[in-house]
């Protein structure tokens, strides 16, 4: 099924004569434009136009199909400009991606107040980079950098991956191990511990038992949950363990439901970026969520028990 944005992409091509041109037209990314506009030559079956080292020149029959989109393509312009003027430049819309724990510690609550609508995706970090690259996503909010030319960084908070225990659980023990730095006995502890987990990622504990004891953790944990903020409200209050990042239980350990137990003796921090595209036409909106994450995670680093 063909795709209006490849012929969108087609007429800025032909009308700049170069990739990048077509691509600052655009707003996305010049992978983007390459992108669309192979997809478009393997639907229509022939090359549209030939490359050389300074300019896209147009084939003959890339005159034929421009002559053919142009009239069509101007008055689908023109009805986007005329419902822009109407509602989309009062509330525009961007797309944002994110682990789904962050999106509902920190922009869940803000959606209702904010004065554009919002698209959150989730998904997995290189194929976010990937769409966010390619115009898809607007915004991410990403441990991981990529190698983008297309794509800008900024560090604006970390996290720390620890151990954190319900209330109710008897660590008396595995403090004693800890204290005299006995880790063998401290691993065989937890071991013997109730454990919670979630089915799509267990990178966190898998990386956390490695960095501390060398070795992959030897049991899965007894109870499997959908994601990270199922495990915080099964330990709220009750007694078990999980490996976590940091900020996602603050509240809970504010409120005593949940505590801190080990930070590792290896401690395990990730930096958090924002990443967008170097050209943008949503810099104001992108600003007005760099704000609500910098307001909701800029707190004292949670220290162990």
């Amino acid at each position: 099924m063909t795709n209006l944005e490849w012929f969108r992409t087609f007429k800025a091509i032909y009308e700049t004569g170069s990739l990048t041109g077509a691509a600052d037209k655009l707003y996305i990314s010049q992978p983007g434009v390459s992108l669309h506009l192979s997809s478009l030559e393997n639907y229509v079956g022939y090359k549209l136009f030939d490359r050389s080292s300074r300019r896209m020149v147009p084939t003959e029959r890339a005159k034929v199909l421009y002559n053919f989109v142009l009239e069509p393509m101007l008055k689908l312009e023109k009805a986007e400009e005329l419902f822009s003027r109407t509602t989309e430049k009062e509330k525009p819309t961007i797309s944002i991606g994110m682990c789904f724990e962050t999106f509902q510690f920190t922009l869940e609550p803000y959606l209702p107040k904010l004065p554009f609508n919002v698209i959150i995706k989730f998904g997995e970090y290189p194929e976010m980079l990937s769409d966010l690259d390619n115009g898809v996503l607007d915004m991410i909010i990403t441990p991981q950098k990529g190698d983008y030319k297309n794509l800008q960084f900024k560090a604006f908070s970390k996290e720390r991956i620890m151990l954190v225990a319900g209330n109710q659980t008897d660590a008396t023990i595995f403090k004693q191990h800890i204290a005299a730095a006995n880790y063998s006995a401290a691993e065989d502890w937890l071991q013997t511990q109730t454990w919670y987990g979630t089915a799509g990622d267990m990178e966190h504990l898998r990386r956390f038992w490695h960095q501390n004891f060398g070795k992959r953790p030897g049991f899965k944990p007894n109870f499997i949950v959908p994601n990270l903020s199922s495990i915080i409200r099964c330990l709220n209050g009750n007694s078990g363990l999980a490996v976590i990042p940091d900020f996602l239980s603050k509240r809970e350990i504010e409120k005593g439901q949940i505590f801190p137990l080990w930070q590792g003796h290896n401690i395990i921090e990730n930096t958090l970026y924002f990443a967008a595209r170097k050209k943008t036409m949503y810099a104001e909106e992108i600003k007005q969520i760099e704000e609500i994450f910098e307001k909701e995670m800029s707190t004292t680093e949670l220290l162990e028990a």
